[in-house]
């Protein structure tokens, strides 16, 4: 199975939402790992993502869904560590761009569909 169209890609999110809200057998667990991978594979090929910044992508996907902040405290941590990044206050010694940590970049990518690397 192959992701060649936008309409396939979108039923394949949605299966791999409904996956994700719900206790999965290994099959299915396996199910949604391959489509997590063909998703992947088709929107990193599909859609140009010019260089921006975490903070700023992350904002982008949040309007999207229409998400609030409070609803990335679960995947972040702490709200001061969500307005901090969302808000782009976040940083790293010496760094001039927001950070956000490989562990939340994996969770973030995990929640939105998307590649990590997107918001490191």
């Amino acid at each position: 199975m192959i992701i060649e169209t936008e309409a396939e890609n979108e039923a394949a999110i949605i299966l791999a939402e409904s996956l994700e809200h719900r206790q999965r057998t290994p099959e299915e667990d396996a199910l949604l790992e391959l489509l997590i991978i063909l998703i992947e594979k088709f929107e990193e090929s599909s859609y140009l993502i010019p260089n921006v910044e975490p903070s700023r992508m992350l904002l982008h996907l949040m309007e999207a869904r229409n998400m609030k902040q409070a609803e990335l405290v679960g995947v972040i941590g702490s709200r001061g560590a969500v307005s901090e990044i969302v808000n782009g206050k976040r940083f790293s010694d010496g760094e001039a761009t927001p950070t956000i940590s490989k562990a939340q970049a994996k969770a973030l990518g995990q929640l939105f569909h998307v590649s990590p690397s997107l918001f490191i």
